[in-house]
């Protein structure tokens, strides 16, 4: 800070940077108006009319740099034109998106129905082999971080949580292992699993699992277009989301109120994320063995449809040792 000389006046200004959008309560506008003007500079970069032709004699990376020049620059002045004029009204873009987009959609994605859907829908996207982290990273998690951060605050300041769901809480009973709560599954298969392959493969899993880390159940197992596992792999995570949600609201365990990495272990996970509360850990317990009941009588279905394919296998490759033709 600049020292103000004895006898001489200062300047105050304000509105010049709004500390307010900032923060988590900015991040949503941040992201759609992000989306907005690389959408606006891609279709832009497309008239020709507003290349910039240096010649042949050039360097094309060069050439280049010139042609996306007056793109980028409408862009930055088409929405400084817009920031400005909402601003004469009193307000700012960030403003109304937080208003008219981001708290609406916020108290509709993280209920606890709107959670659940979504995160289903994310998982879901993993029996395709496409990432869930399109739909939940995308949708659900940048409201979710609104929530925990939120909640911080509240707890920072000893205030009531506003929050039941928020990212913490989701990863931390709706993550067991991983997407699907894997981690359920490979005790499931340690218990109950005949099959050789996919016991190797929950050997192989059990330490990142460990850390919610679970590609190599995703795709060794697998889960990844694996029918027999499509029902556990969708219902567990929606079952420990819905008891903690309960739990929390009942007074069993405190709300979450510590930004938890989601490669956190599972039990101290939930201990950590209720800032020390050991019901929690109760609770993720619960979760994890109803998970492991929910997930056994998949896994010997899946054997049987393992053991099925490999006998089908088996006669193919009769049959062809064995054909002349």
């Amino acid at each position: 800070m600049v020292p103000v000389a004895e006898g001489a006046s200062a300047d105050i200004f304000s509105g010049v940077l709004t500390y307010n959008n900032l923060g988590t309560g900015g991040m949503f506008g941040g992201i759609l108006i992000g989306l907005l003007i690389s959408e606006l500079y891609i279709k832009l970069s497309t008239i020709k009319q507003l290349q910039i032709n240096l010649g042949n004699q050039v360097p094309p990376a060069v050439a280049k740099s010139f042609n996306v020049l007056i793109p980028v620059m409408l862009s930055l002045a088409i929405f400084a034109i817009i920031a400005t004029l909402i601003s004469m009204t009193g307000t700012d873009l960030i403003s109304i998106i937080k208003n008219f987009i981001q708290t609406p959609l916020k108290n509709i994605g993280t209920s606890l129905w709107g959670t659940v859907i979504l995160y289903t829908l994310g998982n879901l996207l993993w029996l395709f082999g496409i990432h869930q982290s399109v739909i939940y990273s995308s949708i659900l998690e940048p409201l979710l971080i609104i929530n925990i951060q939120e909640n911080i605050a509240a707890y920072a300041a000893g205030e009531a949580i506003p929050n039941i769901i928020n990212v913490s809480q989701v990863t931390s009973f709706g993550l067991l292992g991983g997407s699907g709560s894997t981690i359920c599954l490979l005790i499931a298969t340690f218990l109950i699993g005949k099959n050789a392959a996919t016991r190797n493969v929950a050997k192989l899993s059990a330490v990142p699992g460990l850390f919610n880390i679970n590609e190599p159940v995703l795709f060794g197992y697998p889960i990844v277009y694996n029918i027999s596992m499509a029902i556990p792999f969708l219902v567990v995570p929606v079952v420990g989301i819905i008891i903690s949600y309960f739990a929390t609201a009942l007074g069993w365990m405190n709300p979450c109120v510590t930004l938890v990495p989601w490669t956190t272990p599972v039990l101290l996970s939930g201990f950590l994320a209720t800032a020390g509360d050991w019901r929690a850990v109760i609770v993720q317990a619960v979760v994890l063995v109803l998970g492991v009941l929910i997930y056994m009588p998949f896994v010997k279905v899946n054997d049987r449809v393992m053991e099925r394919q490999a006998a089908q296998a088996e006669e193919e490759d009769d049959d062809s040792v064995f054909d002349l033709d």
